[in-house]
């Protein structure tokens, strides 16, 4: 499995999702949305990121791919945590 991470520098819950994946020792690309090639990354899932009102994306975004196929997109530690519990 490969966890992409799209965020931004100091994003409280883009911390908190970071934290959480690191204490679950789940190994993930960090793409930060203020550089360019990140920007340039996020298009690739433009059609499956989740969206506030305004139509703004909502971050943290984590995408979840399993050999090249998309797997699930989250927004939130509690998300990841149920999702890791339904495969246990």
């Amino acid at each position: 499995m490969e966890y992409l991470l799209f965020s931004y520098p100091n994003c409280e819950e883009c911390s908190r999702l970071k934290k959480y994946l690191a204490e679950k020792e789940l190994a993930f690309q960090e793409f930060d949305l203020t550089r360019k090639e990140s920007r340039l990354k996020i298009r690739d899932y433009l059609e499956v990121l989740k969206r506030d009102e305004t139509g703004g994306i909502i971050l943290p975004t984590l995408v979840l791919q399993d050999k090249n196929e998309m797997a699930a997109v989250m927004n939130s530690r509690e998300e990841m945590e149920n999702w890791l519990r339904s495969k246990a």
